[in-house]
């Protein structure tokens, strides 16, 4: 029989141990100038309660000299530091006690100390318990669930309210206090139900809420007053996906704010009207299309569909291509790029695109030869590589092939797409997905080589149709 109301006497003596004053064997240094807090504790509780702590303990050797054993942790704070040393020799927290931020400190506390058990448990407290104040605090704890795989219950639930639930992130009160990353991860969700021109004034809220100098009328605007919202705006614009609105919507809602846009996007939205020195609105798709993508929209394919039919970026575009979904690595890859090579072998005239991990870009390349896995270079002297930095249609670099024998590889070991060594992608040898960019068969170095920014978050095929 294992009687559990046993457990709390044990819980209380081990509380009280804490607290002696005459028995403990280590001090810990908590906190960072000028606020650090000194801890007395017992190293055979901290062995067998803190894999960090025992990590910690086996680098510092017992003295025989009787002087104390002591520690550092700078990186926590001393309150948030007894709260936690509770937990360890009592078993128990009292959430409800303490304010929500603390409890957010105490679990990225728990998470640098590797207790493992308490990290679920406040997880599911924060996504059941306070449901209401996480919506209103997303930003910080999209940010917290991002710095470490640890939190995964967390990242499941940011990434579910994103994807299903945005609204309630535009809504918040702290709406106009999210980051810009976490704004653009927003906009870009192409799952989305808001109807874009509801996106289109949201993203206008928040740039007017980071410069509140500025009139809220865009008919007060001054030349710097539309400059400062541009500058504010440069990374969110190209993920707001234009071609939605109506014409109504768009001259309603956009045309007031026209500066901010980029010249060439603005250029593509307008027919000019040769007579008139005024641009007239271009007939803006009614039927909602989307492109099937989680890193591109439909102005990066609008940009590609001008180099395929190798075009000026000023150009007027001619040939609207449409962007058919083949592969996407989140849904249909494997260690071996088997699944890629089934999908993709034979396919000509495609399009791979590549969101890099803790980076800011998009890569890809177009082949417009079949994928054949035959262990030879394809020839053409039509493919291109190109990246986009901050994801933006302006920020880029377009890279053509100069040794068309050399143009795409496709050997039967190397499985996954391959621009020869200029764009490919591998598995490390821990599995991790990689791209590597160098000079052999194309113009230009479209990726300076930065092991930070070189793992694959995903990558997806299109066929041009």
């Amino acid at each position: 029989m294992v009687d559990n109301n046993l457990l709390p006497k044990l819980s209380q003596n081990l509380l009280e141990i804490l607290n002696d004053e005459e028995y403990y064997d280590i001090t810990i240094e908590v906190g960072s100038d000028p606020y650090v807090k000194v801890f007395r504790a017992h190293m055979v509780i901290l062995n067998y309660r803190s894999p960090y702590l025992r990590r910690i303990l086996l680098t510092n050797k017992k003295k025989n000299d009787g002087t104390l054993t002591n520690i550092k942790l700078p990186n926590i704070l001393p309150e948030i530091f007894q709260i936690v040393l509770r937990y360890i020799y009592g078993g128990k927290i009292s959430l409800e006690e303490y304010d929500m931020l603390d409890i957010v400190k105490v679990l990225v506390a728990a998470n640098e100390l590797s207790l493992q058990e308490l990290i679920p448990y406040l997880e599911s407290f924060l996504i059941e318990e306070k449901e209401n104040w996480v919506e209103q605090n997303f930003d910080l704890i999209y940010q917290i669930s991002l710095e470490n795989d640890s939190f995964s219950e967390l990242q499941k639930y940011c990434n579910n309210l994103i994807a299903k639930e945005s609204n309630k992130i535009f809504n918040s009160p702290n709406f106009s206090s999210i980051s810009e990353k976490l704004l653009i991860t927003l906009i870009q969700n192409v799952s989305l139900q808001t109807d874009e021109i509801q996106i289109w004034e949201y993203v206008i809220r928040w740039g007017l809420a980071q410069n509140p100098e500025l009139p809220s009328d865009p008919t007060s605007f001054s030349n710097d007053d539309f400059n400062i919202l541009k500058n504010t705006l440069q990374q969110c614009i190209p993920f707001i996906r234009f071609h939605n609105l109506s014409s109504k919507e768009f001259l309603k809602r956009v045309e007031p704010y026209k500066k901010i846009l980029p010249k060439e996007l603005y250029n593509d939205l307008l027919d000019l009207d040769n007579d008139n020195e005024k641009s007239i609105p271009h007939i803006i798709k009614e039927d909602k299309k989307n492109i099937d993508s989680k890193i591109i929209t439909l102005q990066h394919t609008e940009l590609i569909s001008k180099w395929i039919d190798r075009l000026e970026t000023t150009d007027k575009l001619t040939t609207s291509y449409e962007f058919k979904l083949l592969y996407q690595e989140s849904r249909d890859g494997d260690d071996n790029f088997y699944n890629f090579r089934e999908i993709c072998k034979d396919q000509l005239r495609t399009v791979i695109v590549i969101k890099t991990k803790g980076g800011n870009e998009i890569l890809g390349g177009y082949n417009p030869i079949e994928w054949k896995f035959d262990s030879k270079f394809g020839v053409t002297g039509d493919s291109f590589i190109f990246s986009f930095i901050n994801n933006s249609i302006e920020n880029y670099i377009l890279s053509r092939v100069k040794y068309e024998k050399n143009a795409i590889y496709t050997g039967k070991h190397h499985l996954a797409p391959s621009f020869n060594d200029d764009l490919y992608l591998y598995r490390d040898y821990s599995g991790e997905l990689r791209i590597s960019c160098e000079i052999f068969s194309y113009e230009k170095l479209i990726k300076e080589f930065d092991i930070n920014s070189c793992i694959v978050e995903e990558f997806e095929v299109f066929q041009i149709v």
